[in-house]
Parts: C-alpha cells; structure tokens; sequence
C-alpha cells in the first residue's frame, strides 16, 4: 500500500490490474489536492485586474494606463514562468513542484497586502508584486504536466478538463471572493484602516456608492492565508512518480532546482518588461511583438545552457518536442481557445470599467467630452461571469472530445468565436461612441459570455488532442509549452484592449482577434480534419 506522500517507483495508468487495485485511488487524490492548488495559483496571477479596478474607484494616483500595465505584467510574467515549469515535473517531481511553488506564492500576496494599505505607494512596487504574481501562472504548466502522467489515455480528457476546468474556477473565485472580503475588516486587525470610495464599486449582490469605506488590501490577503493549508496538503497527500521523476533528490535539493529553473523566467521576463515598458520604469524600446518573441527566445536559450547534472539531460531530452510539427500546430490552437480565456478574463474588468462607465458629453462649444457614467455598470458585479462560465463548461469539452474526438470540437468553437468576436467588436464601437452606453451592455456581457463559453470548450478539447497526438513521454513537456505560449494572452489581451479603447476605437482589437481564429480554424482542419490530414480527428 503506497503512503499518502511517499515517491511511487512502479507505475503504469495502462496497466488494468495496477489501477484498479489502487492506481485509480492514487491518482484522484493527487487529482483533487492538485486542484485547490491550481485553483489558488489562478486567483493570484490573475487578481490585478480586480485590485487595478478598486485602486482606480479609490482615486490611486494612476493613470487608466498604468493601472492597465498591472494585469499586464502579471500575464507576462506568468506566461514566461510556464516555460521552465512546464520541465519541472520531470526534474524535480510532482509532490515537491505542486508544494513549493505554491508556498512562492504567499511572497507577492502578503507584499500587495501590505502596500495597498499606502494609497501613497509607488507604482512600481505594485508593478514588482505583479510581476512576482506570475508565479501562479508559471504554476499551470507544472499541474497540467503532472497531472497527465497519473491518468490513462482513455481519461486523459475528463481528467485534464478537470483539473484545468476547476484550476480555472480560480479567476471566477477571485473576481466574486476579492469584491466582497474588501466591504468589511473580515480578517480583524489584520484588515488594517479602511478607505474610502471616491467612484461607486460593486460586488456580486450588487452595487457600493462611492463615500462608503473599503478595505482593498484584503484582496491579497485572502489568498495568502488560503495558500497555507493547500501547501499543507500538497506536502503530506501529493507522491513523486520515480516513473516520470527517477531522481528527484533530497527535497531541498529540488527546491534549489525550482529556484533555478523559476529564476530564469524572472530573468527573462524582467528582461523584456524593462526594454518594453516606458520610463521611468523601464527604457520603451521594443513594441510588443518585439519583446514577446525575444523573451521566449531568450527564456529557451538560458534554460539549454543550465549547469547541473540532473538538469541538463533532463532539458534536453524534452527539447525534442520542438521538432514535432503536431507541437506547433497545437500551440496556435491553445492560444485560440486559453489565450483567449485567460486574455479576456485579465482585460474585461477594466474593459467594462472604462466603455460603460464613462459616456460621451456634448460640451457647450460643441465638442465631445468623455465624462463619469453615473448609471454604468460595475465590473465587480458582472466581471466574474465569463470566467465562471468558460470553467465551468471546460470538463465538458474534455468529455465531449472524448466521445466524437477533439479536432471537430475545436472546429466548431472556432466558427463561434469568430462570428462572436466580430459582434462584440461592433457591440463595443456603438457603446464608446454612445450618450447611453450602459443600453448597449446586455448584448455586450451575451457576446462575451458565448466567447467564454466556446473557450471552455476548447481548452478541453485541445487537452484531448494533445493528450492523443503524443507519447506518455512528450505530452507533459508540450502540454506545458502549449499552455505558455497561450498564457501571453494575459499580456496581449490587456495591452491591445486598453490601447485600442484609448485610441477610441476597442472594435479593432476584436476584428484582430476575430481574424486570429480563422487563421486558427484553417490549421485545425489542416493537420486533423482534411482528406489527408497527419492525424484524422484526434
């Protein structure tokens, strides 16, 4: 009988007499440990988006801009981090990665929550919390690999879904949880002094007019003090598969190795933040699109050259998923479907924020003024319900994909998600340039909540396929190289959205995307659904 926390040398998930006799009941328990610890990790790399919309009602000397770069860096950093986490497993082992990244997480939380309660704080200290927020995301490629080496093909589907699908429950949690720990001192002293509403709030049960007192800094603080029994319980529930891991080592010599491997994603991340972002923060010599391919490029060159006798072969021997054709094509189908989600999740609070919460006013002399909407809605209230969704529907796709194979999923969420995108692009012009815009917010927040949906979907649906099209060996590495390429999208979606609404003209930016998953939509039928495709429907 194998202990709750004790290294597994034997193990076979095809094996039908091994798991049934007590591989299936290993393997839904590091399942349902992993979960709350993915869950967690998404509340806290995707928090800015909520924190940067209360800092704003709380009069915060930021601009809309900076405010905008929060959720920005977050995505960034997280996306850069699950490159090297998506080679952990591997190295270090399952139960050693899932509890010490999880412990690195309460550093940027108990740092938010002291700064917040400061409104006199410099930007870049919430912009250095944010960057070290990106731990969370980093965290997703670790649990999506581990997760895949305790399941059989034949559930590698319902499985993946799962612990991704209510991984994802993380952004829906944090976006209801954070609004309403911060109407009350919930926590005691360590709530702290309150402040006060200069523009009204909200909360799921409804709407928070400005004058009344709030407590922002309990946002970061109810993470922190969750964070502590999931590391509790990845540590003494969770198992290392010598299978996948032969020699993880002594734990603290794994730790280094997280260290190690973490540090050149901060690295690189720091790297490409500090020549893209503008003075005085850092030099603002690349665009985007600039800086993005450099920081993968950079991230993939220091990683191959790490000393290390356990973490060199370990490096190399993944790098060959690079020379499958089948890995590229699924990272641009996983930016089509978690790029979008966890990209939208990051940008439409503070999307709803600035289109409906302010309007257009005819000043005197005849020019338009944009001014405060007093009747627009509050993304604390209505925020959470795309990620909500698109979580929720996500084990859904997994098992739909199961029944009549992935690629055919995934093409029909495409064709929704272009005509949705272009709708809410149209949608969103009328609002911005509108006296009312709050009339157009229905159809907006239905657009949207149908873009989620197919997300969801999808997620699972790649899963599947990726889960098929490679070996037990391979499929963790591009199951984490999949997921942090698509994971920019919390970069791009934010900087692109608030560009674009400054710029007045937020359609743009969702012709673009609308244009990205057609392109998507020709190579899933390419390499999975035509005549002669590599791999017919996986």
């Amino acid at each position: 009988m194998v202990k709750n926390n004790q290294d597994i040398d034997r193990w076979d998930p095809e094996d039908t007499t091994l798991w049934e006799s007590e591989g299936k009941r290993i393997a839904n328990r590091n399942l349902w440990i992993s979960i709350p610890n993915l869950l967690l990790a998404f509340a806290v790399w995707m928090m800015w988006g909520m924190i940067a919309v209360q800092m704003l009602n709380l009069g915060f000397p930021f601009s809309e801009a900076q405010l905008f770069t929060l959720a920005a860096i977050a995505g960034l950093t997280g996306a850069t981090l699950r490159i090297p986490a998506s080679f952990m497993i591997r190295i270090a082992g399952g139960r050693n990665t899932i509890f010490f990244t999880t412990a690195l997480m309460i550093i940027p939380c108990v740092g938010a929550w002291i700064s917040l309660q400061n409104p006199d704080t410099p930007l870049w200290v919430f912009q250095l919390y944010a960057f070290l927020s990106g731990i969370g995301g980093g965290n997703f490629a670790a649990s999506m690999s581990n997760i895949s080496n305790f399941f059989p093909k034949r559930q590698q589907g319902l499985a993946l879904g799962l612990n991704a699908g209510l991984g994802n429950f993380g952004v829906t949690t944090m976006q209801i949880l954070i609004p309403l720990v911060m109407i009350a001192p919930v926590f005691w002293f360590l709530s702290g002094d309150p402040m006060i509403l200069e523009r009204a709030s909200g909360t799921l049960i409804g709407r928070i007019e400005a004058g009344t007192e709030t407590w922002i800094q309990n946002a970061p603080l109810v993470w922190a003090l969750l964070l502590i029994p999931a590391c509790i319980f990845a540590w003494f529930g969770m198992n290392n598969l010598r299978t996948v891991t032969p020699n993880p080592g002594h734990p603290l010599r794994a730790f280094g190795t997280l260290v190690g491997l973490y540090g050149v994603g901060f690295l690189t991340a720091a790297i490409g933040l500090y020549l893209f972002l503008p003075a005085p923060v850092g030099l603002g010599v690349l665009n985007m699109w600039l800086a993005l391919p450099l920081i993968i490029v950079l991230t993939l060159g220091f990683l191959r050259i790490l000393p290390g006798e356990v973490i060199r072969p370990g490096i190399k021997r993944q790098f060959t998923i690079f020379k499958d054709k089948h890995t590229w094509s699924m990272t641009v189908l996983y930016i089509l479907t978690f790029g979008s989600f966890i990209g939208f999740s990051a940008a439409l609070p503070l999307s709803i924020e600035v289109i409906f919460g302010y309007m257009n006013q005819v000043q005197a002399d005849g020019s338009v003024e944009r001014v405060a909407n007093p009747d627009g809605p509050s993304a604390l209230t209505f925020a959470w319900i795309g990620p909500f969704i698109g979580a929720l529907i996500r084990p859904i796709g997994g098992w739909l994909s199961d029944k009549v194979g992935g690629s055919i999923v995934t093409q029909v969420i495409s064709v929704v998600m272009v005509l949705a995108s272009v709708a809410v692009g149209y949608v969103m012009m009328l609002a911005y340039a509108a006296e009312a815009p709050q009339d157009y917010f229905p159809a907006f927040l239905i657009l949207f909540l149908v873009i989620f949906a197919a997300c969801g979907i999808g997620n699972g649906s790649t899963f599947r396929t990726i889960g098929v099209v490679f070996s037990q060996e391979l499929k963790g590495p591009v199951l984490g190289w999949t997921s942090a390429v698509a994971a920019y999208g919390a970069f791009i979606a934010p900087r692109v959205m608030g560009e674009q609404i400054q710029a007045g003209s937020p359609e743009i930016a969702m012709y673009a995307f609308a244009a990205f998953y057609a392109i998507c939509l020709v190579v899933n039928w390419w390499f999975y659904l035509r005549k002669n495709a590599y791999i017919k429907n996986p």
